[in-house]
């Protein structure tokens, strides 16, 4: 019996409906493979074609293997998990990118990186490979933005479909996502598991299909910026809550005393109310970030230690108490109010001197609500079953015998 060679590199092609160009595609990597001198593979990963793709792949070369959730992301989680390379090399098989160059990205591989991003930039893009608004406005943008987001300052090019990758490193990211904001997924995960992630440049030219692209344009450019905007809540939502939240405080601390003059303007009591708003918008919009992370913390999303911090502050005994004592402030300010109402014989009141007093009390008590409210459900963002498999419940029926002792 001999045994077979380890396969180092896996190139791995999503399919739906590619019967055009699969044939050359596959051919250029199985080429590229033999020139580095690698052992590899070509995986065909089909989601459900009808056009004889499948047969096409294995006739070229390819191993090819069912995807059955459906969608760009969906084709390559599948590719992902039955690839036998040590390393995945992914692109479309449509024929746009350069297959027949993996060089870089196997020695960027071999070096050591854990994912390797191609830059279609940097590599050139030829004339009709990418349509203006991808090229100057969609992946210039959404580009940056992962950048902001993330830290992904060695990243120019965040959503070129050719990139190389560690697969068991990969696959220990637990990657979801079944549509095109995998590609999105693959790299914010990466990043925020700490990965080593390198560009190298790489080519772009028109595909060779008769039929327009799976890719819509502002359907999968708007579940990319989604899923960037979700994926990061500090950015997003705790740290423009925390400035809201304190500019409001500023606000109502000056403005409860009595009216502020700004040179030529007074602020009174309009812009107190748009303060103690301020104040309750910075709250929930910090609040829901934390959540965010508390959840992404728990389904393993993010890293454990990025909502350590807000697990303690919306443990529910914490936020019971902060809440509790907003809304005793609350109630005290509102009783105070009420009483010297009362001491005026419940007359007509001067908005100008009562809104000072109720305004700030009425913040405290939906304040303390809200942190209420939250820790209950930060409570159960953290709750975790003491059994992490399925339960099996045991069906009504017969027993069933023992087999024979050497019985198969």
């Amino acid at each position: 019996m001999t045994n077979e060679p380890e396969i180092e590199v896996t190139v791995l092609l999503p399919c739906l409906d590619e019967a055009e160009t699969l044939e050359v595609c596959v051919r250029k990597a199985l080429r590229s493979l033999a020139e580095c001198g690698v052992v590899g593979e070509v995986l065909v990963s089909d989601n459900g074609s009808t056009d004889g793709s499948q047969e096409i792949a294995e006739r070229a070369g390819a191993r090819v293997v069912p995807a059955p959730v459906r969608g760009y992301g969906g084709a390559l989680l599948g590719g992902i998990e039955r690839a036998r390379g040590r390393y995945v090399i992914m692109a479309d098989a449509d024929d746009s990118y350069a297959l027949s160059e993996l060089r870089p990205f196997i020695e960027a591989l071999r070096a050591g990186h854990d994912v390797v991003m191609g830059n279609r930039f940097r590599g050139g893009i030829a004339r009709g490979a990418m349509p203006p608004l991808h090229r100057y406005l969609g992946n210039p943008v959404l580009s940056w933005l992962g950048r902001r987001l993330f830290g992904l300052a060695r990243v120019g090019d965040f959503h070129c479909g050719m990139r190389g990758f560690n697969a068991d490193r990969i696959r220990a990211l637990g990657l979801c996502m079944p549509g095109m904001e995998f590609a999105s997924e693959l790299v914010v995960r990466a990043a925020l598991a700490g990965y080593d992630i390198v560009e190298v440049p790489t080519t772009l030219s028109p595909d060779g299909r008769s039929r327009p692209p799976h890719l819509r344009t502002w359907r999968d450019g708007w579940r990319h910026l989604r899923f960037l905007l979700v994926f990061a809540p500090r950015t997003t939502l705790v740290r423009p809550g925390f400035v809201i939240a304190l500019l409001g405080l500023l606000g109502v601390g000056a403005l409860t005393p009595g009216p502020v003059d700004l040179g030529r303007v007074e602020l009174d009591v309009n812009s107190l109310v748009y303060a103690c708003l301020m104040v309750l918008v910075g709250a929930q919009l910090a609040i829901f970030g934390g959540l965010a992370e508390i959840y992404g913390r728990q389904e393993r999303l993010v890293p454990r230690r990025s909502a350590d911090r807000w697990i303690r502050f919306l443990r529910l005994e914490t936020s019971v108490t902060v809440g509790l004592l907003l809304l005793a402030a609350g109630t005290a300010g509102t009783v105070g109010a009420v009483w010297h109402w009362g001491l005026d014989g419940f007359a007509d009141l001067d908005p100008h001197t009562t809104l000072r007093v109720v305004l700030p009390s009425a913040t405290a008590v939906a304040l303390g609500v809200v942190v209420l409210c939250s820790g209950l459900v930060g409570s159960l963002l953290t709750l975790r079953p003491a059994q992490s498999g399925p339960v099996l419940v045991r069906q009504p029926g017969p027993e069933r015998q023992p087999e024979p002792a050497g019985r198969p």
